[in-house]
């Protein structure tokens, strides 16, 4: 196959948080399995694909990444538009990148779907002997925010797979699920053309006369 529409699903993820924090290398780990010791400042956004199996469907993963995107207001909107699932990424051992957390949640939800599935994040675990944010903080705050709550490492590929997957996992439960109607999160999430439809013929139409 390998055709551009043998998928069954695009679910559009951003990446979020603080300049400096790795989330290129967790873009780049993900989808080409690559980590850039180097890596400049993102300049604008950027994004790149990766095609993945979940539960029998294959959903490709459409991730974006943004220099903090308080340099570059006016794509916010934009950035955030469709997306369907964030990482809201910040580093174990600068604990002023966790305490931002909160407010790129409120910028998250003040242009995002309501319905937008957030994992928060604590990535380079490798550098536990600087941590400066505990495990037990995280957990919490994602907790009391309804947030998926994961650390990572980009450099040492601890985690970014189940880290995404989970979150594409969770994306498509609530996409199947009845709780989100038609119109919202299914609406930005293409599909193959009989993917969805196949749910709406289910609803046999009411009161026909035949």
């Amino acid at each position: 196959m390998g055709s551009d529409d043998a998928y069954n699903f695009v679910f559009k993820v951003v990446l979020i948080g603080e300049s400096g924090v790795g989330k290129s290398n967790l873009l780049s780990r993900f989808t080409k399995n690559e980590f850039n010791h180097d890596s400049r400042t993102t300049i604008g956004v950027e994004f790149s694909t990766r095609t993945v199996q979940l539960n029998g469907l294959t959903i490709k993963a459409q991730i974006w990444d943004t220099a903090g995107l308080e340099r570059y207001r006016a794509i916010t909107s934009a950035y955030y538009r469709g997306a369907v699932g964030a990482l809201l990424v910040y580093d174990i051992s600068k604990h002023l990148t966790y305490e931002s957390a909160a407010r790129w949640l409120k910028e998250l939800y003040d242009h995002a779907d309501p319905h937008i599935v957030v994992m928060l994040v604590g990535n380079k675990s490798d550098l536990a002997e600087e941590r400066s944010v505990s495990t037990e903080d995280s957990k919490s705050f994602a907790e009391e925010n309804g947030l998926l709550f994961m650390e990572t490492s980009a450099l040492e590929s601890t985690n970014v797979e189940v880290a995404f997957n989970n979150v594409l996992a969770e994306i498509h439960k609530k996409v199947s699920s009845r709780e989100v109607t038609r119109g919202s999160i299914s609406a930005v999430t293409l599909s193959s053309p009989n993917a969805l439809s196949t749910n709406t013929e289910e609803k046999k139409p009411c009161c026909k006369n035949v």
